[in-house]
């Protein structure tokens, strides 16, 4: 119903809530994110600032718009920010946003580590212009160290920038000045000084730098708890208002973080647990590997065995034997080779674009490979 004229309009306030994001939901349910006018605002601007964003800016879009990563970390919003250029892409292909990188003279875009590997084949023989793309940010997800140099490596002129962030609010970038080592290896550090984060056991006791541990966090953009779900916040906040992540990091004494994976992500094999990410990030580098998802399953003996789900680079993917050697090489402990290898020919993903762990779970409980 419209207002009568005459009415007065109540404008916004710039904690009143703009919208609601979807979380990850990569091993469980997906919930509701509140996020203010202010703080959404706010994000995107300290990143665009990490960015060295100006009205020179051309963002290309690879990734849906609907993602917090495109649409805010700095993405479509960081860039109208300061009166830059935004190009939608209709599809991530290489080929093609290749084109309108060179057509368009993008400066900077985003793509997540399932498309890093057929980015990086397609780099080798590519005969577009990217010379004015400065910065390719690769985010989502955990990128391996291997595939990171690879592309510091092939895409000279360009800087590899890692995001490690969640709709909830926290992210982290690597500087467009750090060394080419921490680059490769780190998810960055807060955007905000006035992020405040923590590193703890599961006791709530910060440890020490180089220590894994959860990542807790708390500051300008990050939630205070989800959209109706007050028996979830419980549970998900400390009593001073820090949001526990679930993500498992170490921290170097710069700020930089390493993601180990998530504090769910685990294998409990025979009582040794095996932390999904860490192997997923060795084989990832398996010149036969394009994408690699490591998944527990029950087993009478040892409580519970790992399953490698491997979306192969040809027609055929390594055997078991030829991954433990591959593993033995890089120095990863004998339990922690997949027990099991099935094939898929692509990964699935969530709505946001992640792996999504559930629908492999599926296929486990099937007995299937898809």
């Amino acid at each position: 119903m419209r207002p009568t004229s005459g009415t007065p309009q109540a404008s916004p306030a710039a904690e009143d809530m703009a919208l609601l994001l979807l979380s990850g939901g990569t091993t469980g349910l997906p919930k509701l994110i509140p996020r203010s006018h202010a703080d959404y605002l706010y994000n995107g601007r300290a990143a665009g600032e990490v960015c060295g964003h100006s009205s020179d800016t051309v963002y290309l879009a690879t990734l849906p718009v609907a993602f917090n990563y495109t649409m805010n970390c700095p993405g479509v919003l960081g860039t109208l920010a300061v009166g830059g250029k935004v190009v939608l892409a209709a599809n991530p292909d290489p080929s093609y946003c290749f084109e309108l990188i060179e057509r368009e003279r993008v400066t900077i875009t985003a793509i997540n580590p399932q498309l890093a590997p057929v980015w990086l084949a397609e780099r080798g023989g590519t005969r577009a212009d990217l010379s004015s793309l400065r910065v390719l940010q690769v985010g989502s997800a955990r990128l391996a160290d291997d595939v990171a140099r690879q592309i510091i490596t092939e895409f000279t002129g360009t800087v590899l920038q890692q995001v490690f962030g969640m709709a909830e609010g926290l992210l982290c970038l690597t500087r467009l000045d750090d060394s080419p080592e921490i680059i490769a290896t780190t998810q960055g550090r807060p955007i905000s000084p006035a992020d405040d984060v923590r590193v703890t056991d599961d006791e709530d006791r910060d440890v020490s730098d180089g220590e894994v541990g959860e990542l807790l966090a708390r500051g300008p953009y990050t939630l205070r708890g989800y959209y109706r779900a007050p028996e979830h916040n419980a549970k998900t906040f400390t009593d001073d208002g820090y949001y526990r992540t679930g993500d498992r990091v170490r921290r170097l004494p710069s700020g930089h973080l390493i993601v180990a994976g998530r504090s769910k992500d685990q294998i409990n094999r025979g009582g040794e647990k095996i932390p999904a990410t860490e192997v997923e990030n060795h084989l990832q580098a398996h010149p036969a590997i394009q994408s690699i998802a490591l998944l527990p399953t029950p087993d009478p003996d040892l409580g519970e065995r790992s399953v490698a789900f491997i979306v192969p680079t040809g027609a055929s993917t390594p055997t078991r034997r030829e991954l433990a050697a591959f593993l033995t090489e890089r120095g990863v402990a004998a339990y922690k080779v997949p027990d099991e290898v099935r094939t898929v020919e692509t990964m699935p993903l969530t709505p946001v674009g992640k792996m999504d762990k559930k629908a492999l779970a599926v296929l486990l409980d099937k007995g299937t490979s898809a």
